[in-house]
């Protein structure tokens, strides 16, 4: 009789491409997940992986029977959810991961007060700015900004009129001037950010029913966006933000709206999942929940900007 725990091992040995990165997951020894693969490959009298000593990889009759595997897993996962997760008796756990600036001084409290409605419901966060595989890496929901590049998962709209925004601190500005175009981009300091070893030192703004790029520099290099808001607030360069990262320093003060006739371009904030089949109650409760509270946030911008005009 196949085991369900010998099906799920199976499944995540398939995404992670190992056996030791499947133990590490399951907190097992390899031995052990080496175990269980064998053990289903003798219930199905098939082959499933192909092993070498270098690589792992899906024979045809493990491709062929990877999609069952997770279908009857995500079968079990939704009974169990639906016996068991009224809105009032949420349990398990749920694994979020999110960008760093938002995820630490947006999300922070919002998951905190989530988690507080829902005692029984056990959160694992993970902030970062790296784009993870929501198929591969093992995470339920991804808090990502930006349209979906692909129609291979389903995103649910968190703040879909959110945009990027020019901002400096008002110190910042009386040492160096307001710019009063794009093109005096290029005279200032800018806090570009790096992602994956790249700088993203071109700006783009949506102009007349086009992208204009706009290249600027910066002695202020980082891979963490918080980090550049920081400096930002510092009153080291002009940063190019999600409204949503900075508008508590906005309505603060401690930052300065710039070029409000010159809209960036669109961030809609998005909560990303594999495929429908994980909208546990858990995932569709904080959808809910976030977006109750976000979704005003990035309307607010306009005000902001009027005021900066």
């Amino acid at each position: 009789m196949i085991r369900f725990d010998d099906l799920r091992l199976f499944v995540r040995t398939a995404a992670l491409g190992s056996f030791s990165s499947a133990a590490r997951e399951a907190d097992l020894l390899p031995g052990q997940v080496s175990a269980a693969i064998q053990r289903l490959e003798r219930d199905l009298d098939v082959r499933l992986f192909a092993r070498s000593t270098r690589s792992l990889k899906l024979t045809a009759e493990g491709e062929q029977y990877l999609p069952y595997a997770e279908q009857v897993l995500s079968m079990l996962h939704e009974g169990r959810e639906r016996l068991h997760g009224s809105m009032h008796a949420l349990r398990g756990t749920l694994r979020i991961t999110a960008p760093s600036d938002l995820g630490r001084n947006g999300l922070l409290p919002l998951l905190g007060a989530f988690r507080d409605m829902h005692p029984k419901l056990i959160l694992k966060l993970s902030v970062s700015d790296h784009v993870i595989d929501v198929f591969r890496d093992p995470v339920d929901v991804a808090i990502r900004y930006g349209a979906p590049e692909t129609a291979s998962y389903v995103a649910l709209a968190l703040a879909e009129n959110n945009r990027r925004v020019l901002v400096a601190s008002p110190q910042y500005l009386r040492r160096r001037g307001v710019p009063s175009s794009l093109d005096e981009l290029a005279s200032h300091d800018c806090l570009p950010y790096v992602l994956g070893g790249r700088v993203y030192d071109r700006w783009w703004f949506p102009v007349g029913g086009t992208r204009r790029q706009v290249t600027v520099k910066g002695v202020l290099l980082c891979d963490d966006a918080e980090i550049a808001r920081r400096w930002a607030v510092e009153g080291r360069g002009i940063a190019y933000k999600s409204w949503l990262d900075v508008h508590e320093d906005v309505k603060a003060g401690r930052l300065q709206i710039l070029l409000p006739d010159h809209p960036g371009e669109s961030a809609p904030l998005n909560l990303v999942c594999p495929h429908r089949r994980q909208f546990s109650p858990a995932v569709k409760y904080l959808h809910a929940h976030l977006r109750e509270h976000i979704a005003p946030m990035s309307l607010a911008m306009r005000e902001y900007a009027g005021a900066s005009a």
